[in-house]
C-alpha cells in the first residue's frame, strides 16, 4: 500500500505563503494599542539622552527594556530603559531612563538602583 501524502506538503506550503502574502499589511493582534512598542521606547531613550547632551551619551546603547503598570514604583505606566556606554561599565556609567508608555514622552532621568 503507497501512501500518497507528499502531495499535501507542496499543497500546505502555497496556503501558507497566500495567507502570508494575504496578511502582510494587517494589525498585529498580541500589540497592546495603549502604549508604544518596546524597540521605539528604546530608540526614544537614546535619542533624548543625545538631545540633552550629545557628546557625553554618543557612545550609549539600550541594554534593557522593561514595562512597568500603574502602581509598579509611579503614577502612571511606563518603559524603563537602561542605558549604559560601550564597551559596557557594570552600570558605573549607566543611566536609566523613563518614558511614559502611551506616547513616549520624558518621564525622568536617573542613575540606576543596585
Amino acid at each position: 500500500m503507497r501512501r500518497r501524502y507528499w502531495v499535501f506538503y507542496p499543497l500546505w506550503i502555497a496556503i501558507c505563503a497566500v495567507l502570508l502574502f494575504a496578511l502582510r499589511n494587517s494589525d498585529d493582534p498580541s500589540r497592546r494599542h495603549d502604549r508604544i512598542l518596546s524597540n521605539e521606547a528604546a530608540v526614544r531613550a537614546l535619542t533624548v539622552l543625545r538631545q540633552i547632551d550629545r557628546p557625553r551619551y554618543s557612545g550609549y546603547e539600550a541594554v534593557h527594556v522593561a514595562f512597568a503598570g500603574r502602581g509598579e514604583g509611579g503614577r502612571a505606566a511606563r518603559w524603563v530603559v537602561l542605558c549604559d556606554r560601550v564597551p559596557h561599565t557594570a552600570l558605573r556609567d549607566a543611566v536609566v531612563v523613563e518614558l511614559d508608555a502611551r506616547d513616549g514622552t520624558l518621564l525622568t532621568i536617573r542613575k540606576p538602583v543596585r
